[in-house]
């Protein structure tokens, strides 16, 4: 097992989804509170790493991090170094492509939310802000699990985005897809099915919980409505 590059995804995971959660909360509340051209726009850019190939996103991102761009230029002159082939590159690459997962899970559960709510907070005199926070949060915790968990294994499974931005150096930019790709290049299979098999452990973990835990907390409440 190649414990370097379990440690580097799972630190890559973790920064993804904290970035993502802070990130996709307010920008899918903004896009499930009404419609326009620009929601929809959002909505598209959103989800368009669901249907681009992971190749052409990653090289659309080493071509914007590098020298011959002015947003590249600037990365540079900021960081002192190119954001290409470095964990913090691999991290920017990692919160476009999973940002679909964070932020669908979230459109669905505030589309969910009846309106009624919403509208007898305000007309009691509560901010947007308490609003959110103290109505909508509650109602859609499901829906930020699920978030959450997406991003996160969507994190640990990447590829294509990884090797184009990221390459494969040890201790730096080398996750355990990509020690997995090495590992069937040497044709060592048993260290590559045992990388398989922890990277299928994880993914099955985690739909375990998105699947788990509403009908856990149903079963909390309709216990506790029986002791009261």
């Amino acid at each position: 097992m190649d414990f370097q590059a379990l440690w580097l995804t799972l630190q890559l995971a973790i920064a993804t989804t904290a970035i993502l959660l802070v990130a996709a909360l307010p920008l899918a509340w903004w896009i499930t509170r009404g419609h326009s051209a620009p929601r929809a726009l959002a909505q598209a850019i959103v989800a368009l790493p669901l249907v681009l190939p992971p190749t052409v996103l990653g090289y659309y991102l080493l071509i914007a991090m590098g020298p011959l761009t002015a947003p590249g230029r600037l990365l540079i002159r900021l960081f002192g170094h190119p954001l290409a082939f470095s964990f913090t590159g691999l991290l920017i690459g990692s919160v476009l492509y999973s940002l679909p997962f964070a932020v669908q899970p979230l459109v669905a559960g505030f589309s969910s939310v009846d309106a009624g709510y919403v509208e007898a907070s305000a007309g009691l005199g509560a901010a947007p802000a308490t609003t959110f926070w103290r109505v909508v949060m509650p109602l859609t915790r499901a829906s930020l699990l699920t978030s959450a968990v997406l991003a996160f294994t969507h994190t640990v499974g990447e590829f294509g985005v990884v090797l184009m931005i990221g390459g494969n150096i040890p201790g730096a930019t080398r996750t355990l897809s990509i020690s997995l790709y090495d590992q069937v290049q040497d044709f060592n299979y048993a260290a590559a099915n045992r990388t398989a098999l922890l990277l299928l452990v994880i993914s099955l973990v985690a739909l375990l919980l998105i699947y788990l835990l509403p009908s856990l907390r149903k079963t909390d409440g309709r216990q506790a409505d029986i002791v009261r």
